[in-house]
């Protein structure tokens, strides 16, 4: 693992220059593209436009047009600048399963500001946005249950920490738009909206991706350094591609939270992480009396190097007692995945009342992945009662499967070292949730987890509690979201 930290800029300079034909061909599409958007006629102006505005990571909501208490002033917003504050307190607790039973409470203060440079400055169609985190309290599935699927998606180590940063430039109708800073990809790649009620931070930010990439990727807690490009070639066509720095939080052993403790590494020089996606939308014209709809296939492609799951670096398993104790080390990562979203039923005059489905699956190679296939589905219901239009209810599950190696390497323990070492096969999750709104930017969320084979029915064979047995684990919390 030292030559590889140790890596001079000429050696990542090689990497770069290395890259493969699909991911030019990425490129060429997404300038291509870029071209003919430029050139082709703006685009209505019934087309919905909710995506391309700042997002708030909390709830996925944009931070310019949400719903709020209204009681934060904004005396600057004549000007082209806008805060936004939004709490989010919760506890969970489980009553069976996991490394042991108890109950938590964990909250998020995020802090954000907008600010459009056209109105401040005279920039045209140039605008900045930044939002940072204050994290208290302690995980349930980091200290209780030990799996996968993270119960929370607002569970992380106790910091203040900056998280998003950036511009964002636009040309034409938003036809075309480019992001510079320190970026999230959960918000835009591999995401659907119909998981906006869901409080498991796998149905934002899918586990294969958070346990496969390196520092989990770029998504809560944890923005990179980056740029991304979409490029909307019609109403119904987009094209969205982004290059990151491949480890936001720098490499190292522990958790990466702490070796990027406020979010301002800036890390600039990793091998880098390339995220591609197409999306095809149907119906998606506010008006339309027709059900909308959306496609997406997208994948990642990384640069650096990646541990193999059984093999040390001298050829043998890693469980074998001649094995050197490091992995062999493998050359990039590559991953992709498939998003379906379709509206089931409308409430009659009205565009996102209803009901709506996803369904999303992913594949990565076993040799350097803990997760080598990944999927998901649910359904949400929102506001199909007239005298409660915002509230939602959602289910959905997932799965994710442990790869052949890491399950070989449990063999190998089992073999060598214990017959009764557990071998990890998959992690499943039930969930259920109800978003009842008090009133406007004010809303309870009680919700039930059921945690099928935490961690794959195991804990990692690496770690402080090597080889101990998970048993499922049954899930109650309670959310409620402030946004002032």
């Amino acid at each position: 693992m030292s030559q590889w930290f140790s890596r001079t800029r000429a050696g990542q300079f090689h990497r770069w220059s290395a890259l493969n034909n699909s991911i030019r061909d990425l490129a060429r599409t997404i300038l291509l593209a870029a071209l003919l958007a430029a050139t082709h006629a703006l685009a209505q102006e019934d087309k919905k436009t909710d995506d391309d505005k700042p997002a708030d990571p909390d709830t996925g909501e944009s931070t310019v047009e949400e719903k709020t208490l209204g009681i934060l002033p904004n005396p600057l917003q004549k000007y082209g600048i806008k805060f936004a504050t939004t709490y989010i307190g919760e506890t969970l607790g489980n009553i069976s399963g996991g490394l042991k039973q108890g109950a938590i409470y964990e909250g998020r203060l995020n802090l954000a500001v907008d600010v459009d440079l056209q109105k401040l400055v005279g920039i045209d169609k140039l605008t900045f946005h930044a939002n940072m985190f204050q994290i208290h309290g302690e995980g349930l599935s980091r200290s209780n249950l030990g799996n996968f699927f993270v119960v929370s998606g607002i569970e992380a180590l106790p910091s203040t920490r900056l998280y998003e940063a950036y511009f964002e430039k636009q040309w034409g109708d938003k036809k075309v738009s480019l992001k510079f800073g320190q970026l999230a990809a959960d918000s835009e790649f591999f995401n659907t909206k119909y998981t906006d009620v869901f409080t498991n931070a796998s149905m934002g930010w899918p586990a294969i991706t958070s346990l496969d990439l390196p520092s989990g990727g770029p998504s809560p807690p944890l923005a990179a350094m980056g740029t991304r490009l979409l490029v909307n070639i019609s109403d119904q066509l987009s094209v969205l591609g982004g290059i990151f720095d491949g480890n936001q939080a720098g490499p190292g052993s522990g958790d990466p939270q702490e070796r990027d403790r406020y979010g301002i590494n800036f890390r600039v020089n990793d091998p880098p992480l390339l995220l591609g996606q197409i999306q095809y939308a149907w119906n998606n014209k506010k008006g339309d009396p027709n059900l909308a709809g959306q496609i997406k296939f997208g994948g990642w492609r990384h640069l650096g190097s990646f541990a193999d799951l059984r093999l040390a670096s001298n050829g043998v398993s890693l469980a074998a007692p001649v094995s050197s104790g490091t992995p062999l080390l493998l050359s990039g990562d590559v991953g992709g995945w498939a998003v379906l979203e379709q509206q089931l039923y409308r409430v009659p005059h009205s565009d996102d009342r209803g009901i709506g489905a996803f369904a999303r699956l992913s594949g990565a190679p076993a040799d350097r992945n803990l997760i080598d296939l990944y999927g998901d589905a649910g359904v949400e219901f929102v506001g199909l009662i007239d005298s409660r239009p915002d509230d939602k209810f959602g289910i959905a599950a997932g799965y994710a499967h442990v790869s052949r190696r890491a399950q070989a390497l449990d063999a190998d323990y089992r073999a060598l070292i214990d017959p009764n070492w557990p071998i990890r096969s998959f992690e499943g999750l039930l969930t259920a949730v109800y978003q009842y709104q008090v009133r406007d930017g004010w809303t309870f969320q009680p919700n039930v987890q059921y945690v099928i084979r935490p961690g794959g029915g195991a804990t990692d064979p690496s770690g402080p509690l090597a080889g101990r047995g998970l048993k499922n684990a049954t899930v109650f919390g309670l959310r409620t979201t402030v946004k002032f």
